[in-house]
């Protein structure tokens, strides 16, 4: 009895894990959202016509949740960030790494770039955060520290 017990715990303490999504990264924002937390979803999203498997940002202080879906494309790799209050896209290439507004082909799939919702101050900070050195490397947790900031209402 009891081996049926433990195997039905250890049945169940694996499956549940196999739900969970996978830690990627944490770090601070410096801004009032608090602290980050970046997990790779089991959920595929489709953008552009294809499947992505979306990067999940969430914040310590706040119940927003944004997706990133890293799309790579010749000599640079887009990354569309898909939250309720705001979505933009950061471009990452050799020149520079920075966002900009959604393009227009995604607006057909129902995304696009709220100005109301959008500090333009601060997106225009954002338009080169880093030189294009390592233009391929994962920009993931630059864009979970930067991202708050771009929130009109933060």
């Amino acid at each position: 009895m009891k081996r049926i017990v433990l195997t039905a715990a250890l049945i169940t303490a694996v499956c549940l894990t196999s739900f969970a999504r996978k830690f990627v990264a944490e770090g601070k924002t410096h801004s009032v959202l608090g602290d980050y937390k970046i997990e790779l979803d089991d959920n595929y999203l489709t953008v552009n016509g294809l499947q992505h498997r979306p990067y999940i940002i969430s914040y310590e202080n706040s119940d927003l949740q944004a997706m990133v879906v890293v799309t790579m494309e010749r000599n640079c790799r887009k990354y569309y960030v898909i939250s309720d209050d705001l979505s933009v896209q950061y471009v990452s290439n050799r020149k520079y790494f920075g966002v900009e507004k959604l393009d227009g082909e995604l607006e057909e799939e129902g995304f696009r770039t709220s100005e109301k919702a959008l500090n333009k101050a601060e997106y225009f900070r954002q338009k080169a955060i880093t030189p294009g050195n390592e233009w391929k490397q994962d920009k993931t947790a630059l864009i979970a520290a930067y991202f708050p900031s771009l929130l009109n209402d933060n």
